[in-house]
């Protein structure tokens, strides 16, 4: 220990050398910690970035897969319009037309199963029912006592859904208050 002594008392410089290169290190280990945090912090968001990345491409995926006969389906739509008017405005006591109703009543089935079963269900909202913004485009609106404003009067066309998304809204008619009717000469006097 005398030794230690000496030596440090005899080479105050190489004391200070050899403190000052311990400070060095202490501090470069300290820009390195901090530079390890850093890195570790940088490697946690790219990993979370990689995850939300690959579940939104999961989600684009499955919307995909669910969606893809949008537009087939949406050009479906003014067929079974069709098959329904045409069995609207025929008349179901003419014999001489029972076998194409019939025709007609069984292919409009097959269409209407396919597109169940392909999750494509139809809006068609029936009188009275609550007008649905989300799900009904008013074509006109027309005054009516018998039915609280807003509600459906007449359907034009069915909307549809697929897979729960919007394809086409129903058109309506819907009802409106009855205006006023103003007093008479005779009743104001």
């Amino acid at each position: 220990m005398a030794d230690e002594q000496t030596l440090d008392t005899q080479n105050p410089d190489a004391n200070q050398a050899s403190q000052a290169a311990g400070d060095d290190l202490a501090a470069r280990v300290q820009v390195l910690e901090e530079q390890l945090v850093g890195a570790q912090d940088q490697a946690l968001r790219v990993a979370a970035d990689l995850q939300n990345v690959r579940r939104r491409a999961e989600q684009d995926v499955e919307k995909a897969h669910k969606f893809a006969l949008e537009k087939f389906a949406g050009d479906l739509l003014p067929i079974i319009d069709s098959l329904e008017r045409g069995l609207e405005l025929s008349n179901p006591d003419d014999e001489n037309i029972r076998a194409m109703r019939e025709g007609i009543e069984l292919t409009l089935k097959m269409f209407q199963d396919t597109l169940k079963r392909y999750q494509l269900e139809a809006i068609d909202p029936q009188g009275g029912e609550p007008f649905n913004a989300e799900h009904h485009q008013a074509m006109a609106m027309q005054e009516s006592a018998d039915l609280e404003p807003n509600s459906v009067l007449k359907v034009f066309q069915k909307g549809y859904l697929l897979n729960g998304r919007l394809l086409r809204p129903a058109m309506v008619v819907v009802s409106k208050a009855p205006a006023p009717v103003a007093p008479s000469i005779d009743e104001q006097a």
